[in-house]
Parts: C-alpha cells; sequence; structure tokens
C-alpha cells in the first residue's frame, strides 16, 4: 500500500520526535511499540482511533495527522451536485 498522504506520515513522525520515541508516544497513548511502528510503516497514518490521544500527548494537530477525517474548518466545503433540472433554473 502506498502512502495516502505524506502530510500525515510527516506529522506522525512530528508526533514521534515530540515524544522522544516510538516507545514513549506508545507509552503516551496506551498502546505497545509494535502499534505505533505500525501507523508508520504500514499504514503510513495515525490510527482513527488514537488521532485525539496523539494530539493531546504531542500537541500535534489533528487537522494535521488525520485530514480525512478533521478537516480544517477553513477548507472550502464540498460542493452541492444539484439536479440539472434545478441548476438550470
Amino acid at each position: 500500500m502506498g502512502i495516502r498522504n505524506p502530510l500525515e506520515l510527516d506529522s506522525l513522525n512530528e508526533a514521534v520526535r515530540i515524544a522522544g520515541s516510538q516507545s514513549e508516544l506508545a507509552r503516551q497513548i496506551g498502546v505497545a511499540q509494535a502499534s505505533v511502528w505500525k501507523m508508520l510503516h504500514k499504514a503510513h497514518r495515525a490510527s482513527a482511533e488514537f488521532v485525539l490521544k496523539i494530539e493531546a500527548a504531542t500537541g500535534v494537530s489533528r487537522h494535521d495527522l488525520r485530514p480525512d477525517l478533521y478537516p480544517r474548518e477553513d477548507a472550502p466545503a464540498p460542493q452541492a451536485v444539484l439536479p440539472i433540472a434545478e441548476a438550470a433554473s
């Protein structure tokens, strides 16, 4: 599996750097070090269930860790798709 969004992986790596190590981040969020390793090397992003814990432990924003789950409020909203009849009115 390829990297979905390189910025997500960069953000997760930053969280590890802030914590000091994979083991320390794992301890802070209540998982085994192997779980952090899998997020980094297999999933290439933070697991959805741990995003808020990682943010609380390291200060790395949930918006950066998982923008698919936590889009920034200033991001443009998806445009509504109107049926052709309504769009022509």
